[in-house]
């Protein structure tokens, strides 16, 4: 089956933003496996390979010396033990980012040495314990090393794994002089595994994707993915620019035919294709799935999570809020699956894999 899974992978990316027959949804490893491990670590992503991830995301972020570093954002004060060490107390300081103000310590604020000190811990802390129990095991990663890392666990698996980056804040970083995607670009050309391999670019900004589509359209593997947050929320780099415009607005036909110009892939979160209703269980499709897919995109959609927290009524259990639930999130999945789904974000992949047990 996960071979399969990743011939479809390959597939995928050479239909290049026509949908696909009908074939096995892809199986995203969300921040790797960060249900069982934490986010963004080298734990994280083997885990995930190791059950069955087609793809694994890097979240980028830069250093002060601009190296490219997997962080899902650049306050490092929730995902890393800086906080206690006293040697970088004087860094933590309050920013603006993206509209909001944040308190903590940044990456832009260290160099690769510095945030090389430092140790991954938990997000989630008491929800995910099995996780938390590897906090200070695993340090903090460059996109290069999860590229190297990633290679070598395709040679060895005789499998191909993909590599689904997304842009953080990047109209932020641009504006501090550490723009990202000029540096993923470098790396293109450096790394034959991200010239040969399956490789998704996300963003929840516009600006960069559209600017990104010329430039990447030699590479036969390569597609783009836009992300869609809150419907009366805004892409930054268009509240940026004085130009905003609304996630919602993005999801009429008109903005779905305008995405499928610089994307291939839509993704909302998963409520936005069927939503809860007053008693939170699910509700009615709201056909989105099927007006992407008109529209020429691929669909896709974040974040299942196997905790009864994150769970429609439908599927929880009587464990508790903060309980995993393996059952309920297989069978929300599946529930999403009917929607016509061709890859999602989970941050349990072999519960992901588990779902698709039967589709071929």
């Amino acid at each position: 089956m996960i071979g399969g899974a990743a011939s479809a992978c390959a597939t995928t990316l050479r239909a290049a933003g026509r949908p696909p027959a009908r074939k096995v949804p892809l199986v995203l490893g969300h921040r790797g496996a960060s249900a069982l491990r934490p986010e963004h670590t080298l734990g994280a992503y083997a885990k995930a390979i190791a059950d069955g991830a087609d793809f694994i995301e890097p979240d980028l972020v830069s250093t002060k010396d601009g190296v490219l570093i997997a962080r899902h954002e650049n306050n490092i004060a929730e995902t890393t033990d800086v906080e206690s060490r006293s040697e970088f107390a004087a860094r933590r300081t309050r920013k603006t980012i993206d509209g909001q103000q944040v308190d903590g310590w940044f990456t832009e604020d260290f160099t690769l040495a510095e945030i090389k000190t430092l140790r991954a811990r938990e997000r989630l802390r008491g929800m995910r314990p099995a996780s938390q129990s590897f906090d200070g095991q695993f340090q903090i990663v460059t996109l290069e090393e999860i590229v190297d890392f990633t290679a070598a666990e395709a040679a060895a698996r005789g499998r191909t794994i993909g590599l689904i980056p997304e842009f953080k804040h990047s109209t932020y970083f641009a504006g501090i002089g550490l723009p990202l995607e000029p540096r993923l670009l470098q790396m293109l050309g450096q790394s034959l595994y991200l010239r040969r391999a399956p490789l998704i670019l996300q963003s929840f900004e516009v600006g960069n994707l559209k600017a990104l589509r010329p430039r990447i359209a030699g590479f036969g593997n390569i597609q783009q993915m836009q992300l869609i947050d809150a419907p009366d929320a805004s892409p930054f780099d268009l509240v940026h620019a004085g130009t905003p415009r609304t996630y919602g607005t993005m999801l009429t036909p008109q903005g779905l035919a305008e995405i499928a110009t610089y994307a291939d892939w839509l993704a909302p979160a998963t409520r936005a294709y069927i939503p809860l209703d007053g008693q939170g269980r699910l509700g009615r499709s709201t056909g989105l799935a099927a007006a992407a897919r008109k529209a020429g995109l691929l669909v896709g959609t974040w974040t299942f999570r196997p905790e009864n927290h994150f769970l429609a009524a439908d599927f929880r259990n009587g464990d508790g809020d903060e309980a995993r639930n393996p059952a309920g999130s297989i069978a929300e999945i599946r529930r999403y699956l009917a929607e016509g789904l061709d890859g999602f974000f989970t941050d349990d992949p072999a519960l992901g894999r588990e779902a698709l047990n039967g589709i071929s």
